[in-house]
Formats: structure tokens, sequence, C-alpha cells
């Protein structure tokens, strides 16, 4: 009987581990090891804002890897793609049948004065939030800190903002965008997130942008382009992520903004790339629901179960549940000219719920401060259907038998096609 053919997996975040374990459940006849430059075993990286508020332990983070071998602390610095071996950094060697890139991303570092002290290393103070080691020196410093502003308002400063909130801490976001989250929510959704910020304690800074850190070797404040300087004592990057490509850049695969891959998700023969670090199409998508699509379709194809699998995408829903901060967006957020927009606001509830249609079909919505509906609206949006005569009816969770709605909504507006 032949030896089964040996799988390498270039990192162990959350892709890594959703295909190790998709190979073992599809019975896939592999050796499949995975390499981890951290010390910690696969983990939930899109919860580690809820191990900064104590809501989880960092071992509730934990993902299965199935039956494969897991390498801890191995960090891999070198590919020959075509002897199909690969280096780590320890110097030991080893070979592969199949090598999957799954490294990931690393935080983006803005354009900022002062970003370093006059040795080179991070003010006292400064934080990026990437990796469970990053959460806990950013708890303990959180502890003694008075004030923390967050530079970026995607989902990850959002996150992070609440968490410092929740910590006690007076916070302030600084977003260079036009508005919080604009890659998910139109500006009505993210002014209702505002305002549900602003509840927590959290103040927000949106078509600004952070020009210099102050202080000498801790950090004492963020002084804005347009010269309003805010107080803190701790800093926190939130400006996004860049795929790591430079392992697959020396090993001369094809790199743009990350490891281009076809369909197949392939970079080279018997090479793939998923998760973070993979471009399709001209496409990163840096989320998690992508990364396990990926993941099980390249599973497929390894396994056998679907060698003819091919990716064409996907469809993913964003979604944020954190306490009382919680939002849901899928699909479109702008509008085309020949779709009707459906929106209903309540200010005393905080909530907000938008729905873009085509017709009797789902283009895109976000809802925010009420997700009773979440799960309906994007499985229709999945799935195509129509949603029926009666889209408003969708937007409404279903009244508690016997009781009044003390909160009928505030508007109710429809833009019919022009």
């Amino acid at each position: 009987m032949s030896a089964p053919r040996t799988i390498a997996v270039v990192g162990a975040g959350m892709a890594a581990a959703r295909l190790a374990q998709q190979l073992e459940a599809l019975g896939a006849d592999a050796d499949v090891t995975l390499y981890g430059g951290e010390p910690e075993a696969p983990y939930n990286r899109a919860l580690i804002a809820d191990v900064l508020t104590g809501r989880h332990r960092p071992a509730d983070l934990a993902l299965p890897v199935g039956a494969a071998r897991l390498r801890t602390g191995s960090e891999v610095v070198a590919l020959d793609p075509a002897g199909r071996t690969l280096t780590l950094a320890d110097g030991d060697r080893a070979r592969y049948d199949e090598l999957v890139l799954a490294t990931g991303a690393n935080p983006v570092l803005p354009p900022l004065r002062g970003l370093f002290t006059a040795d080179g290393s991070w003010r006292t103070g400064l934080h990026a939030l990437r990796s469970l080691a990053d959460c806990a020196r950013l708890a303990a410093d959180a502890a003694t800190a008075h004030r923390a502003v967050v530079i970026g308002g995607g989902v990850l400063g959002v996150s992070a903002a609440r968490a410092l909130a929740a910590l006690g801490l007076p916070v302030e976001i600084v977003h260079q965008g036009p508005h919080l989250l604009e890659r998910h929510l139109d500006e009505g959704a993210a002014h209702a997130v505002r305002q549900a910020l602003a509840r927590l304690g959290v103040e927000t800074y949106p078509a600004n942008r952070a020009r210099a850190l102050d202080g000498e070797d801790r950090v004492a404040g963020v002084t804005l382009a347009t010269g309003r300087r805010l107080d803190a004592d701790l800093v926190v990057l939130a400006c996004g992520v860049r795929p790591r490509t430079g392992l697959a850049h020396s090993a001369g695969l094809p790199v743009g903004r990350g490891i281009q891959v076809d369909d197949t998700l392939a970079c080279a023969p018997g090479t793939y790339a998923i998760g973070d670090c993979a471009e399709h199409r001209g496409v990163v998508h840096g989320l998690a629901a992508p990364a396990w699509d990926q993941a099980d379709l390249l599973a497929r194809r390894l396994s056998g179960a679907d060698p003819d699998a091919r990716w064409t995408g996907t469809r993913t829903l964003a979604r944020l549940t954190a306490g009382p901060l919680e939002y849901a967006a899928f699909g479109v957020g702008e509008a085309p000219a020949d779709a009707d927009v459906l929106c209903l606001g309540d200010a005393t509830r905080g909530t907000y719920r938008r729905l873009v249609l085509r017709g009797d079909r789902l283009l895109g919505g976000a809802l925010v401060g009420d997700l009773a509906t979440a799960g309906t609206l994007s499985r229709a949006w999945l799935e195509g259907r129509p949603v029926g005569p009666d889209p408003l009816s969708l937007l409404l969770a279903p009244p508690v038998p016997g009781a009044a709605n003390p909160h009928p909504p505030r508007t109710a507006v429809r833009k019919a096609t022009p």
C-alpha cells in the first residue's frame, strides 16, 4: 500500500483550521500538517475583542483541526514550490506533495508621525489588535490607562472601541472614511451605530484623519489633520489589514494585492492559497465567511469528494453582536439607480433597518439595533428568492402575542424607481 500524500498548510489560523477539519470529515487520504508562527493553537480571531472584555476566555476561541498534525511556533521562512519543500526558522526542512498557503494578513500601519521612538520601537501605549498576544498586552495596558483613541472605524475599530468602553475607559474613534463601517453599512445605518456607541461612552470622528501621535516614550495624544488634539494614553491602530504575501513573493509565486489564485484556488501546480492572503479575480475578501468557504471548496478538491469544484466568489453577511451594539449587513450598500430602497428608523429604540430591492428580489440590506429578522432576510438574499408583495413585513419582527407594540416605526420611506 502506498503512503498517503502529504499536505502542508502554512499558517494555523481560521482558514487553515477549517481546511484541516473538512479534510478529515471528507475522509481525505492524506497526512496534513499545519505550520503556525504563533505559539497558540488555531483560534477564532474574530472574537478576540470579547476576550478583552472578559466575555470569553482565550481557551473558548479554540478551533478544531481534525486529525491534522499541528506545529505551533514553527514559522516557515522559505518555500521551494518546484522541489516541494519548505524551510522553518529553526532550519528544519519538510517535503510535501501539496501546499496550501493560509498565511493571513498583517495590520496596516497608517502614515502617522510619531509611531516609533528614537530606537525604532513602538511607543508605549500604542497597540494593534490582531492576535491573542496583542489582546493580552492591550488588556494589561488598559487596566492603568485613562483615555483611549481608536484609529479606524471599520469592524475591528468599532469592536475594539466597544470593548475598551466596557472596561470603563472614555474612548474616541477617528475614522478617515465618510462614516463608520462604510464597507458594510450605508450612511443611515452607520449613524445608528454611531448613536449606539455614544450611549456606551464612545465618541466618533468620521471624515477625519489622524496626523500624528504626541508624547515622548509613551503616547500622550493624537493630533488630527484639522489640528484638533485628542488626549489619550492608549491608542489602538485598527486601519485594516494587508495580505501576508512575502513568503509567496520570495518563492516566485504570483502576487498582486494578495497571492493570486484561479478558480481552483491554485497559484501554481500543487500550490494553493486561501483566506486573508488570497486574491481571486482581483478581490481580497478579508472576512471569515469567504475564508471558510474557500477552505470547504479546497477540501472537496483535495479529498477527491469534488475534484472539479470551482470558486466563483461568496455572498457574505457582516454581523456584529456585542452586548447593546449589534448590526448585520449583506449585499449592496449603495442602491443602483433602478432599485427601490425601504427604510425604517426608530430613534427611541436606536434601531435602523434598510432593504434594497429590485422588483421582488433583495439586493442588500442593513439592520442596526434589532436583528430579529436578520436570518430571514439574509436567507432570502442568499437564495435569491422573491420576498413577496409586502417587503415591509420582512423588516418587522413578529409581535409578542397579546402585547401592543410600544415603539412603532418612526419613519418609513420607500424610494420608487425613477
